[in-house]
């Protein structure tokens, strides 16, 4: 699954303040806190968060590939799901369109994981889009370095 984001700032300041795990809490959809940041982050390592009660519990994401100005792909894993999510950073002169993928499989059996997953794909997509949304709004209040 796919959302996107167009922002009034340039790809090295969405960079930035995506990767800052300090202000993660104020953009990530369901995030309470992070637990530990580990490695060279956000080169390499991982973050482990723990949600919001009544979410994802604790949330753990490990870099995969990381490449400057372009994007991150982690691998994800929580209670309830493994996968892969990747951020990707479109610069286009002054603005950049900030472009965040999911791919997931539930940890279910058959025939139990395609009826939950046919009711999960939808709020997955929609907290998405509300990270997406709150970062493009902390991003344009232009409190980087805050």
């Amino acid at each position: 699954m796919k959302a996107e984001v167009e922002v009034a700032a340039l790809a090295s300041a969405a960079e930035e303040l995506w990767y800052d795990t300090a202000r993660w809490p104020t953009f990530v959809d369901g995030l309470a806190h992070v637990a530990k940041v580990e490695g060279e982050w956000p080169r390499s390592g991982r973050v482990v968060w723990d949600a919001k009660l009544d979410g994802r519990g604790r949330v753990q994401e490990r870099v995969i590939t990381h490449e400057a100005r372009v994007g991150q792909t982690l691998e994800i894993e929580d209670d309830k799901i493994t996968g892969t999510q990747r951020v990707e950073f479109h610069p286009a002169g002054e603005r950049c369109k900030v472009v965040l993928l999911l791919d997931y499989t539930l940890k279910l059996d058959p025939p139990q994981r395609q009826v939950i997953d046919f009711f999960a794909r939808r709020p997955l997509r929609d907290s998405l889009k509300r990270t997406l949304k709150r970062f493009q709004h902390e991003l344009e209040a232009g409190d980087l370095g805050a």
